[in-house]
Order: structure tokens, then sequence, then C-alpha cells
């Protein structure tokens, strides 16, 4: 389906169309009818799917421009996700007069209250900051007519259901709930009984948890020599974009001081950055300036980098879900994508658990070493140890 069959108004029509949107994506023909029509909704759907215009261009229409109130809100994880919704409604609404803000921590206070006391129709917030605010007597909920709580799981994951549940119980009219989410957990399903009435269900999980548009590719590297082996993967493939993952942000600092001199237009990213600066990089790295991002997994969910093509791992990350969202950086929105994770030793114990819960066709660059009956060593082979022998006694 596309978005011009949809019953918008010419404004939003003339801005899907600049944005360059034709057809719409699975989640967003499934959810537009049942939000249109006003029911509540939990959607299901794989990362890269199209969740945020999914929710955005039906929420805009619900808003009515004339009325200085806010109207719709957006619960977000993160800073940069919000800016990020911030960005998309701007984009789509501003022709209309909707107007969007943005509140999160890191940020001055009293610069966003004086913003909220002039005009706002969305606020898209994360819970702490919204909280204060909302103590403070600078916003108010009384006209909400739509709330969206995007990456609920990771909402949950980070320990905000508490504070969820706070500002959901404080919009007390009525109004239509939208829940969006990865999984279905069991904190999920709580908030969904809790704060959602008479909800829709739409879920678009395929039973593989990775999108298929996404290749899987695993190398065993030595440690010595993975430094030589990413820049020969940066510099003979043909990448148009890569995001690289680190688990720390010391092996993100250390990575980026070893191959900046060898790899052209590379940036690096993490939370011991100031927010200016991070939402500076992730500009630059929309706009193609950046050609290459080292990251840890602050980087790893939620944000549209729509140019990426390859994503490396330098570490296996930690669980099946951080996996998940660190390769869905690429293959987005029906593009091909390709995934490389480099392998030491002791990943493959977690590897094997990761393959097989997340249904994915592993391609091996040299060696499947999965099949091999003895694992390669990462060090120097251990001393074996000699068997101990009591000395005889010459006899005289």
């Amino acid at each position: 389906m596309k978005f011009s069959e949809l019953n918008l108004t010419p404004d939003i029509q003339k801005a899907i169309l600049a944005l360059g949107y034709d057809d719409m994506t699975p989640i967003q023909e499934a959810t537009y009818p049942i939000i249109s029509a006003g029911h509540d909704l939990c959607a299901l759907a794989e990362t890269g799917s199209g969740k945020t215009a999914a929710c955005t261009i039906p929420l805009i229409q619900k808003i009515d421009p004339t009325i200085n109130a806010i109207q719709g809100l957006v619960v977000v994880p993160t800073r940069e996700l919000c800016i990020q919704y911030v960005n998309e409604i701007y984009k789509i609404g501003a022709s209309s007069g909707v107007l969007p803000f943005g509140v999160y921590g890191g940020f001055s206070k009293g610069i966003q209250e004086a913003k909220l006391n002039h005009e706002v129709h969305v606020l898209v917030a994360t819970p702490g900051r919204l909280i204060d605010l909302m103590y403070d007597g600078t916003v108010s909920l009384s006209q909400v007519k739509c709330v969206v709580l995007d990456e609920a799981d990771e909402l949950l994951k980070t320990g905000f259901l508490d504070d969820i549940e706070f500002i959901m119980s404080c919009i007390l009219q009525e109004h239509q709930t939208l829940l969006f989410a990865a999984t279905m957990a069991h904190d999920i399903k709580k908030l969904v009984n809790k704060t959602l009435h008479d909800p829709r269900h739409v879920s678009l999980m395929q039973e593989r948890t990775s999108p298929e548009s996404i290749e899987h590719h695993f190398q065993y590297v030595h440690p010595k020599n993975k430094r030589s082996e990413l820049l020969r993967h940066l510099t003979e493939e043909d990448m148009q974009q890569v995001l690289i993952f680190c688990n720390a942000r010391h092996k993100v600092d250390d990575l980026y001081r070893n191959i900046k001199k060898e790899v052209k237009n590379i940036e690096y990213i993490h939370a011991g950055l100031s927010q200016e600066k991070r939402s500076s990089i992730y500009r630059d790295y929309r706009k193609n300036k950046i050609r290459c991002l080292i990251a840890t997994d602050v980087a790893g969910r939620g944000l549209d980098f729509s140019n990426v093509s390859h994503v490396i791992n330098w570490d296996l990350p930690g669980d099946d879900e951080q996996y998940t969202h660190r390769t869905g950086r690429c293959g987005r929105m029906g593009k091909k994508g390709k995934a490389l994770t480099f392998l030491t030793r002791r990943d493959l114990p977690h590897l094997r658990k990761l393959i097989q819960k997340l249904k994915i066709t592993p391609l091996w660059i040299g060696k499947d070493i999965l099949q091999e009956s003895t694992p390669p060593q990462d060090g120097k082979p251990k001393k074996r140890k000699r068997n101990y022998r009591p000395s005889r006694k010459r006899k005289p």
C-alpha cells in the first residue's frame, strides 16, 4: 500500500513526498487503520521496520495546532531517540503547524521550561526529565489525546516501569495509548494490561528474530590480528557506511586511536562524551559526513541510520538481544545489510546459543570453528605439567 492512498491532509502528503516516503512498510500498513480509528495498540515489530513513522504520521493528524497545549506525548528510553522523534515530527508536521519539543536529562531544564511555557503540541520525553517537569508544574498532561510508548521493552529493561505507570496514572482524561516493542516480555504484558484499554494487537515478528535482509558473517581472529583484519575489511569491501561496536568505552577509545590514521572520515561515540558532542556526531553520521563510527551500545537501539550498509562487532555482544539490535542498524527499510562479528575462543559457547536462538544462518570467513573438533588457542599454549616422580636414592 502507498502513502498516497491514505486519507492524509495535503500538507502531510506533501511532507511525506518530500521525505521520499512511497510504499508503506508492513508495520505501517498494519497499524495505520488501528491508530486512525482511535484504538489502543500493542505492536511488536523487528528493528528497522519503520515503527517511528508508523505512529508519527497518524499522531500528527490528531493534533489541533490552534490549541496551545500538549496533545501528544511520546515517551522513549534515550535522549538520542527523543531527538530523532522530534526531528521526524517536525519534518512531517511543520507545514501543518504542529510543533514538537523534546525534554531529556543532560540539558538545561530552564531552557526546556521556557519552551514549554511558549507553545508545544507534541512532547517527546525520557521518563526521568518528564517527571521532574511534572513535579515542577511546568508540564500539564490534561489535554493529551494520544500517548506513545516506544521501545517499551527497553524502557522497562532500564528500570522505568514505576515511572511509566506513574506518568500514565496522571493522564486522567480519555486518551489513546500506542505501545511499540521488539519483544513481549513479562513486564510488557503487565504494562499492557495495566495501561491499555481493549488494545488491538499486531505482531510482525518473524520466527527468526533477525531480519531477512541481513547477512550474518563470523570470523575467528587471533586477538593480535584483529586490527589488521578490521583494516582489511574496511579497505577492501565496498562499505557505504559502517558501524563498529565495542563492549566498553575504553575499547572504543583504544580502537579509535589505533586505526584513525588509516581510516578516513572516522569518529567514535559513547556515553562518556557530552550530549552536545554526541548529538553533533549523530547529525554528521546521518548526513554521510562520517563513513565509519565506532560506538558502544549507546548507538545500538532505536536510532535510524538509514545508510548503514555494514555493522561490525569488534566484540561479541553480551546477549542475544544486544546482537539483534546492533545488527539491526543495517539492512533497514528493506535494504540489504551485512553484519560481521569477530570471535575468539572464549566466545564459542555463547555463539552456539546465539545462532540457535536467533535462527540465523552463519556465513563463515575462513574456517567454521564451530565444526572444529579442537578449537584454536587465542594465546600461547599452556605448558604441560610433567608428572612428578620422586628421585631414587642410589645405593652406596
